[in-house]
């Protein structure tokens, strides 16, 4: 795997994570969608390597403590 290309496509899911809750907001169910169907397709593209998952995993976790921590607050 390449990692070095790999993480670059972190970075840039990342980015346009922020585009996408900055357009429909992180309550909304467009939001979600893309969110599981774009890590989704990541995982995909390097052939379901286990750093892969792990790491799709752990930011849509991150996006579910932010998600949470906002309802929270109101």
């Amino acid at each position: 795997m390449n990692y070095k290309a790999f993480f670059d496509d972190v970075l840039g899911w990342i980015h346009q994570a922020n585009q996408i809750a900055a357009q429909y907001g992180m309550h909304s169910e467009q939001f979600w969608a893309w969110v599981a169907d774009s890590s989704g397709k990541l995982c995909q593209k390097y052939q379901n390597h286990q750093l892969a998952i792990k790491q799709m995993l752990m930011l849509v976790e991150w996006l579910e403590g932010v998600y949470e921590n906002m309802r929270e607050r109101g």
